[in-house]
């Protein structure tokens, strides 16, 4: 199995869509990836269903589509008018997510979850078994061109070691900061798919490179064949440090967080994010 390249078209110049969608076509890409932003879960705005719908006209590849927003299930059936193949929703933004990725899977698309940095994959436990992929953000969402945070590697094995221990089928994609030689990591940590943004549409020319990504980022997904990846972690001590995030999860103030950990730690927003 060859790593899944999603050229992300966030990244794509506006005033030649067409061209640029024309391009990915052609390419050796296997998935166009559309983020939709609001504004309100991420500090941007990207944009809307009428783009969208004309992006779904144009594109011979299957859609990625991630939603950076809130209350994501609204939008369930706009997403499948537009033939998507994957409904990425984000963790912290559905408090029901259980509900919200069988209301994805009955509209016929393959559901994904995506979290964010901050966000612990022992929180994926209880629902990892029901959704199609896991999308890891190797970047704060909200804006292209970020720096690639190191911690993402780890957090693939970490996933990776999840889904091997429960039985999960589900892919594993990666979104921020990838390129030639992080992406070759990342696919040796355990993922399955890579969005790139910048790494294609900046290129010189993009249907020359994408084979050359998927070229240099299979050695690291060959280093990985035959071999089971193993959780460094006791799976009684991985049960307890969910249940530990889960209950800062519940807890409602900066000063309850700090009583229970005995560290000062967390700011206002991060438990405001938690909680939502």
């Amino acid at each position: 199995m060859k790593p899944i390249i999603a050229p992300s078209i966030l990244s794509a110049d506006f005033g030649y869509l067409a061209k640029d969608i024309e391009m990915v076509n052609r390419s050796e890409a296997e998935w166009v990836h559309i983020d939709i932003m609001d504004g309100v879960f991420v500090p941007n705005i990207s944009f809307g269903f009428p783009v969208l719908k004309y992006v779904a006209k144009l594109s011979k590849k299957p859609l990625d589509v991630h939603l950076m927003i809130v209350n994501p299930e609204k939008f369930i059936p706009e997403v499948k008018a537009l033939g998507a193949h994957t409904m990425n929703v984000h963790y912290e933004a559905c408090p029901h997510l259980h509900r919200v990725i069988q209301q994805i899977r009955e509209a016929g698309m393959q559901p994904a979850v995506t979290i964010n940095p901050a966000t612990p994959v022992a929180l994926l436990q209880d629902i990892i078994r029901d959704v199609y992929m896991v999308l890891i953000m190797s970047v704060n969402p909200g804006f292209g061109g970020q720096k690639f945070i190191e911690h993402s590697v780890e957090k693939v094995r970490e996933l990776r070691a999840l889904i091997e221990r429960t039985g999960s089928k589900a892919l594993i994609e990666v979104d921020g900061g990838v390129n030639m030689e992080t992406g070759a990591r990342l696919v040796e940590a355990g993922a399955d798919a890579l969005v790139a943004g910048n790494a294609v549409f900046g290129a010189q020319d993009p249907v020359e490179m994408i084979p050359k990504y998927v070229h240099e980022w299979e050695k690291g997904y060959k280093i990985v064949i035959g071999r089971k990846t193993e959780s460094k972690e006791n799976p009684f001590v991985y049960f307890l440090r969910g249940c530990y995030y889960k209950l800062i999860k519940k807890m409602s103030s900066c000063e309850q967080i700090e009583q229970f950990t005995g560290f000062g730690l967390y700011d206002s927003s991060f438990v405001q994010t938690m909680r939502d």
